[in-house]
């Protein structure tokens, strides 16, 4: 694995987009993982090395404003417009024509944005724990909580609070909890710690009333074929819209991980399994 980045462009200028880049850079098939809303692409290290072992090349990107990327300069620029045109020139520096896509959550509906549009490079979709409808309940409370920026004195403590914010992970390692300690925070001016993202997330999400997300007609246009991992006990993706995702577009294969909500890590074997099975058999 190493770390690279490219330029992308906002309405503000240009910033940097942090990426790791796993396997072999002549593989023939290309694998684009991209994370959930407050996250970044270290979430991803289990699975790419294991996808990278089999012959894959695996690009994680961290989205603009989380991980190693740069902040934009005003936070009423996050949206997924920028997401979409960022990882679009992600896919243009990798240099192939075809790539399959992991989305967790937020990374999700950004796999299904540009999966859905006409000539679309996206393959192979893989969605964790989201879909094409995800209601107002579940977004309240996540807006609740980014941005609110707590300081921590040290990666122990940081832990501690990421085992507190994520349940629905389900039950990991110890070792995999430190990991996400160890890449999800920043260090502050003062030299304490904060988390590994931009509170000005939080501003961008409270501009506008919450309102269900509704992605139906782009779910219908989605050629296919999808894989989607389910939280067994999700708020953010229903059971109902899970069976919904079967029966129509590009008929999801669906899969119920049991002992998580929102949202499963991708950092258990068996999780790594289905993805692998799904895009490398």
């Amino acid at each position: 694995m190493f770390e690279d980045s490219l330029l992308g462009l906002s309405a503000a200028g240009f910033h940097r987009i942090a990426y790791t880049d796993w396997g072999d850079p002549a593989a023939e098939r290309v694998i684009l993982c991209v994370h959930g809303l407050t996250r970044n692409s270290r979430d991803f290290d289990r699975l790419a090395e294991t996808l990278a072992e089999q012959g894959a090349r695996v690009i994680c990107p961290d989205i603009v404003g989380r991980g190693r990327s740069d902040w934009l300069a005003s936070p009423y620029l996050y949206g997924y417009p920028q997401y979409l045109a960022d990882v679009n020139a992600l896919i243009a520096r990798v240099g192939v024509s075809e790539v399959d896509f992991v989305g967790t959550s937020m990374g999700g509906l950004i796999g299904q944005m540009l999966a859905a549009q006409p000539k679309s490079p996206i393959r192979r979709l893989v969605l964790n724990d989201v879909g094409p409808f995800v209601a107002k309940a579940p977004l309240d409370r996540i807006v609740d909580y980014v941005g609110i920026d707590p300081i921590f004195e040290d990666v122990a403590a940081v832990e501690a609070y990421l085992r507190f914010l994520y349940p629905g992970f389900g039950v990991l390692p110890n070792a995999c909890w430190r990991a996400m300690a160890e890449h999800g925070h920043r260090v502050r001016p003062d030299e304490r710690l904060g988390l590994a993202y931009d509170p000005g997330i939080g501003q961008a999400l409270k501009a506008a009333p919450v309102e269900d997300i509704v992605l139906w007609p782009l779910w219908d246009r989605i050629p296919g074929p999808v894989l989607t991992l389910r939280g067994q006990t999700s708020d953010l993706l229903l059971a109902t819209t899970a069976e919904e995702m079967r029966s129509r577009g590009p008929k999801a294969t669906v899969v119920d991980i049991p002992g998580t909500a929102h949202a499963p890590s991708l950092m258990i074997d068996d999780q790594i399994a289905l993805i692998s099975e799904f895009l490398l058999s």
